[in-house]
Parts: C-alpha cells; structure tokens; sequence
C-alpha cells in the first residue's frame, strides 16, 4: 500500500475514534501509526489531535498541535474546541488569539466554540469584538453563528441584542428558539419565555428536549406550576418527547419549591429513568425548606437503593437538624 493511501486509512479510523471518543482504540492506532512512520505527516497529526480532543485528553492534543509544522484552520478550531468542551474557557481563547496572530482563516466553525468560552467567562466585551468578527468574516448570515451569538448575549445578559439578533435572522431552528428561551429563563422574563414557545409551535417547529427543559426550568424559577404541570403532560403526550432525568429535575425542583413534596415524590416514584444527584440534591432542598423529615427518611431508602453517591444514607435526616 502506498504512503497516501496507508495515510488516508489510518485518517479514517482515527476520525472514528474521534466521532466514538474510544480513547483505547485511539491510543492502539496511535502506536500503529507511529511504528508505520506516518506519525510525522501534519495531516495526520491534525487527525490525532481532533481525536485526542474528542476524547479530553489535552495534553496529548496539545502536545502533538506543538510537533505540527503547518497548522491548518481545522487544527486550531480542534484545540479550541477542546479545550471548551471542559469548560477551560481561557485554554481555548488563548488558542484562538494563537490563530489570529498566526494569520490563520476563519471559518464557519471558528466562533460559535470562541463565543461559548466568552459565554464561560462572562466575557460580554470580548463576545462583542468577536461579534463584529463574525460580520467581518461575512458569516452574519450564517444559523450556527448566529445561534451562538444569541447564546452569548443572553448567558451575558445582554437580552435586548440577543432578541435583535434573533429578530433579524433570515431563518431559524429549535436551537435558535431554545437559546432565546433560556435566555428568558435565566433572567426571570418568564412571560416571553411562554409566548417565544407558542410562536414556535405556530411556525410549524415541533420542540424537543432541549426546549423543553428551557420550559420547564422557567416554570420552575418562576413558580408557574400549573404551566409546569401542561407544559410536562404535552412533552409525550402531544410532540412525543420522552422526559428524562432533567426533565424530572426541574419538575421536582418546581414542586418542592411550591411545597408539593409529596407530589415530587410520587413523580419520582413514576419515573423511567434512573435519578442523580441533581434530582435527589432538588428534592432534599424541598424536604428540608418545607421540614419534611418522613419524607426525607423516605428518601434515604430510595437513595440506598439507586445508589446514589448523593451523601451518606445515615446522615439524611439529620441535615434537617443543621449537624
């Protein structure tokens, strides 16, 4: 087989680990490829670190970005990636001014990872210059761009140019929509959060779950149980969302806040997924705000008995006594 092709083969089943995160099989076709002697090759290296990156482990990523001589777009855009998908936001903006000292091209995939580090950071200033880059790089039309953006300013807290730039997008998708509505969410503008979920259902968009966590936690930092209660019984019943665990979460949440613990309990008891510690945390929060202590000793069984790593099962009811 020829170098090219021995090349593009051993490219291919390094981007399956990177698309299946099998750190193993990846670490297994890395010692193949340094015994072969195509290790060297800045293709190939590109592949490696998107891989290594997929998979977190970025000191190998960065490692092999600081052996490639020609660093590609795509190169960059891996790391960046990376090291925001671990939420080390500074990591991954050190990266990307790297890449614009180093003159590289921007591409589609560029900003919308730079915008979720800002996001990361609170960086409203820096979201902003990034902003007018987007428009500079002609990609102010471009939906993913403009989703980011939209996520930024809102996470920021900038909701009046987050809803000018969903107002004046061309078109729009579910991640447009539930951006915004988070947006409203995490702010308390409860209302547009309901009227932004109607509009969307009348444009022909059916929501998924993503939306409806936006939804439900609104409902929840809002107290609008009964619009809870609707907005989870239409999830299966009406647009066939399955709820999972984050789901139930700010349904528990939502109750617990109102008082209706027992009501959360039974939810939990109904559930088809199995609870973690952000579900058990909610409602152990409701128990002791509402001094619920049979229902906290109660809970302590079921935390036995899923497993949790929540807290010791003996020091349950005891957290009611502040000890």
């Amino acid at each position: 087989m020829g170098i090219e092709k021995l090349i593009s083969s051993f490219a291919g089943l390094v981007d399956n680990c990177t698309s299946t995160r099998d750190l193993q099989k990846l670490k297994q076709i890395h010692a193949r490829i340094i015994r072969l002697g195509i290790s060297p090759h800045d293709f190939i290296r590109a592949k490696l670190v998107a891989a290594y990156a997929s998979c977190a482990q970025m000191f190998q990523a960065s490692y092999i970005f600081s052996l490639t001589n020609r660093r590609s777009t795509f190169l960059y855009n891996s790391l960046i990636r990376g090291y925001s998908s671990l939420s080390l936001f500074s990591q991954s903006l050190s990266v990307f001014r790297q890449m614009l000292f180093a003159c590289k091209p921007i591409d589609r995939h560029t900003f919308p990872v730079v915008l979720k580090s800002c996001c990361g950071l609170s960086a409203l200033r820096l979201g902003r210059q990034v902003h007018c880059a987007v428009v500079a790089n002609g990609l102010a039309s471009d939906l993913a761009n403009l989703n980011a953006l939209i996520s930024m300013y809102s996470k920021c807290g900038d909701l009046a140019v987050a809803r000018k730039v969903f107002d004046q997008m061309p078109e729009r998708n579910l991640v447009t929509w539930s951006a915004m509505m988070a947006g409203y969410g995490a702010h308390g503008v409860f209302g547009e959060v309901f009227e932004l979920f109607d509009e969307m259902v009348d444009a022909g968009l059916e929501p998924d779950g993503v939306t409806f966590t936006a939804v439900l936690a609104a409902c929840s930092h809002g107290g609008f149980v009964e619009e809870g209660r609707k907005y989870f019984w239409m999830m299966e019943r009406r647009f066939g969302v399955r709820p999972g665990v984050e789901h139930y979460t700010c349904m528990v949440d939502m109750l617990g806040r109102a008082g209706l613990v027992e009501e959360a309990e039974e939810l939990i008891g109904g559930m088809e997924v199995q609870p973690d510690d952000a579900l058990w945390r909610a409602f152990l929060a409701s128990c002791k705000t509402h001094g619920k202590v049979e229902v906290a000793e109660r809970l302590a069984e079921k935390v036995y008995r899923y497993g949790s790593r929540l807290v010791p099962v003996r020091s349950l009811p005891h957290s009611f006594s502040g000890t």
